[in-house]
């Protein structure tokens, strides 16, 4: 506090005789007014000036005030108007905001320093939250509003306080019930404050009825169509849903999913009323909630839980019937895409709803189509088409059924009128959109996930790339787009494709590398020069995929048999390049964005590079690719040049380095135990000999009491004698605790240098191990 008044005098100046009064003066005569007036009422008129004052000198007021107004509060606590006063005075103190009548002579965030100061009294805070208890507005909204502000700087430490405060939730949750609008309204903006990121607070709120009195705030504001009240309920739902897994279930077990039923209801004249802004951010806030209950970061039991009780609540069905529904906002259009995405997921019973839903078309058409149909429309919003591709992708995850169903749709048919799911995905696959071209090839991975049925049934489809040409084979078709496009992202998409279908799949691998140039453009493009990010991400995508065609081989074609193409690797590529080549996928940028989560997040359409579950196939096959590589290395032209590894190479000089490192250890002990032990025999003789002169001392010593009991200084000679009798005897017992520490040092050698042996013995034992493989070989 010193700190600001010496602040104060510095900027303001020493005031001038006879000079209008500063506001440093007329605060400093308030405060002193506050602090010596005996009556209460000239406290109040002073507290009401500084009240005043607060927001144009606030510095002055929260430097020489600040005290005063919480002695205010301490001492004047049966008097709500000055108690009000001192609580609105101490909320601009603490405020963040700056106020347009506040004088700017301090560079320093004020607001936050003195709420610094306030919360180091943890009582302060508590004295705040025992005035939420006083009915009177003047008291109650002002400690609203000053826990509020508190929070908006020191969040950690105010919701520390609160939390080991006697009933200091409960206090806050009873502000909910309040019939004052905006004592209610502003508690509620407190408790979001108050709620974000402290799960424990979050439990707490939750079992104190939150979801009850919200639900019931949010029934009286007119659901969805109110205002920004509601908006402000549902955002304090999603900060204890959010990650919290207890509230959650908490949320489920208490039936309150059939209580968000009434906020999806859409009137049949929306097109005619139209959508608020409010009303886009109430509804974007219920999708988000809904997402909270099902997302797939949940356990799986909770989500496929939630996911039943959002259906027995005919939730799906009224997003199915939002997602149909014309004159929707795109943006809630896309949300809601999602949500019914991860409604889905992985619910064999939502699935099989969701296929059954059909558009309000002519000729009626399955959702599932028609947004497949946005998907590949490259005129459509892009976070649309994203949104549309991750529910695809919800509706095909553990469905087995629909995955078939999907691929079949891709084979020839007698029932060609009609669109299919096979055919637009085809279209995307290969048109001049490189956009629509990702999310084909993506769409149409997801069949093949964990389904190896479906990858042989997807060899059998075959295209026509020109009126009246020879039909080929769709890995051809792609195979030849691959090497002939100049679109980046295009063969990004074809390469992941392209990966997850020939994994684990010989006949696949056996067509692919049918194809004419598709063995020499991979070569070519993973022996590349490595230059920007891209053709980095290009040339480790290229490398995969020939390791895949080297791991999955079945030595039917002729020319790219494993041992050939594993030759070919080593003598165009070389093994160590292949294997950075290789590493370039995992340590690309796109590589840790897509891997985080299922949903795709991008901002712009140039983001969109590698998939989740590709990059679940990349971390699974990685490290058997470079063993199947290193066994065909072991079987072809008996080792004579080549006898172990890059890999091992590497890992053999990490060994010999760790031997050469912990030989040099071992002396340097050694050396140290030697030492060790002749410090030991020096200090043994050192102690027999202060023995010895110990017992020499004891017998001095009774000889002076017998010498001396009759003479005068006999007491002082005694004294002497007993004062150095006990300073050997100091000496002695420090001699004998160094002498146990030094055992206890010594043994911990031994136990080091009896580690190190061992270790030393086993990697000598695998050394030799190693030359006797290579003098066999």
């Amino acid at each position: 506090m010193e700190y600001f008044r010496s602040g104060l005098k510095s900027v303001l100046g020493t005031p001038q005789p006879g000079s209008q009064p500063t506001g440093a003066e007329t605060v400093e005569r308030l405060v002193n007014r506050v602090t010596s007036s005996t009556l209460l009422d000239d406290r109040r008129d002073a507290c009401r000036a500084l009240k005043a004052l607060s927001r144009k000198f606030r510095l002055e007021v929260g430097a020489q005030g600040m005290d005063a107004l919480l002695q205010i509060l301490e001492l004047d606590c049966t008097d709500c108007e000055i108690i009000g006063y001192a609580l609105d005075a101490l909320c601009n103190v603490t405020s963040r905001e700056c106020f347009e009548e506040e004088e700017d002579r301090v560079n320093v965030n004020v607001g936050e320093q003195f709420t610094e100061m306030f919360v180091k009294n943890t009582g302060n805070v508590s004295t705040v939250l025992a005035f939420l208890e006083e009915y009177d507005f003047r008291v109650r909204w002002p400690a609203v509003k000053l826990l509020t502000s508190l929070l908006g700087s020191k969040p950690k430490e105010i919701q520390d306080i609160i939390l080991v405060s006697p009933m200091g939730v409960s206090k806050l949750m009873d502000l909910l019930l309040e019939n004052r609008e905006v004592v209610r309204n502003d508690a509620l903006l407190l408790l979001i404050q108050l709620t974000k990121s402290n799960a424990n607070i979050q439990k707490i709120v939750a079992f104190e009825n939150a979801f009850d009195r919200l639900f019931d705030v949010i029934r009286e504001e007119g659901y969805t169509e109110g205002g920004i009240v509601v908006e402000d309920c549902l955002l304090l739902m999603l900060n204890l849903l959010k990650n919290n897994t207890s509230n959650i279930n908490f949320f489920k077990e208490g039936s309150y999913v059939g209580k968000l039923a009434p906020m999806f209801q859409v009137p049949e004249n929306v097109e005619e009323v139209g959508w608020s802004p409010q009303k886009v951010s109430n509804f974007h806030c219920v999708l988000q909630l809904v997402r909270c209950l099902v997302g797939p970061n949940n356990p799986v039991q909770m989500t496929s839980a939630c996911q039943k009780a959002i259906r027995n609540a005919n939730l799906l069905e009224a997003l199915c019937n939002i997602l149909m529904a014309s004159g929707v906002p795109a943006d809630i259009l896309t949300e809601t895409i999602s949500t019914v995405g991860e409604v889905i997921r992985g619910n064999l019973a939502n699935q099989e709803y969701f296929a059954n839903v059909t558009a309000p078309s002519n000729p009626p058409r399955p959702a599932i189509v028609v947004l497949l149909m946005s998907m590949v429309n490259e005129k459509q919003p892009f976070h649309l088409r994203c949104a549309v591709l991750y529910c695809f992708q919800c509706f095909l995850f553990k469905n087995e059924i629909t995955q078939l169903q999907v691929v079949q749709t891709l084979l020839p048919s007698s029932n060609a009128a009609s669109l299919t799911t096979g055919q637009l995905l085809c279209s995307g696959l290969f048109s001049t959109d490189a956009l629509s071209n990702w999310f084909s090839a993506v769409a149409i991975s997801h069949c093949l996930i964990e389904n190896p049925a479906q990858k042989e049934h997807l060899l059998h489809v075959l295209l026509a790339p020109n009126i009246g040409a020879q039909p080929v084979t769709l890995i051809h078709q792609m195979t030849t787009h691959l090497q002939q496009t100049l679109k980046f992202q295009a063969k990004i998409s074809i390469l992941m494709l392209l990966a997850m279908w020939m994994s684990h799949n010989q006949q696949a691998v056996q067509m692919f590398l049918s194809v004419p140039g598709s063995v020499a453009f991979l070569t070519a493009q993973t022996s590349a020069d490595e230059c920007d990010n891209n053709e980095e991400l290009l040339q480790g995508l290229c490398a995969f995929l020939m390791g895949i065609c080297v791991a999955f081989n079945d030595n039917t074609v002729q020319n790219y048999s494993r041992e050939n193409l594993s030759q070919l690797i080593e003598k165009r590529v070389g093994i160590e390049t292949y294997v950075s080549k290789l590493s370039l996928i995992s340590r690309n940028e796109a590589y840790a964005k897509a891997a985080k989560q299922p949903q795709i997040k991008a901002k712009v359409s140039t983001d969109l590079l590698l998939e989740f579950e590709f990059c679940k196939l990349f971390k699974a096959l990685e490290s058997v690719i470079v063993n199947a590589l290193g066994v065909q290395r072991d079987l072809s032209n008996g080792m004579s040049e080549l006898s172990l590894t890059a890999h091992e190479n590497a890992l053999l000089l990490q060994y010999k380095e760790l031997i050469r490192e912990q030989d040099r250890r071992l002396q340097d002990m050694q050396k140290e135990l030697t030492k060790s032990l002749d410090e030991k025999k020096h200090l043994l003789v050192q102690i027999d000999e202060l023995k010895s002169a110990n017992a020499q001392y004891k017998d001095e010593n009774v000889i002076y009491k017998a010498s001396f009991s009759n003479s005068n200084g006999a007491d002082e000679k005694m004294k002497q004698l007993e004062a150095e009798n006990c300073e050997k005897t100091s000496e002695l017992e420090q001699l004998r605790k160094d002498q146990e520490d030094l055992l206890e040092l010594l043994t911990d050698q031994d136990l080091k240098l009896n580690t190190f042996k061992n270790r030393l013995r086993e990697l000598g034992e695998n050394l030799e191990d190693s030359d006797n493989s290579d003098n066999d070989t």
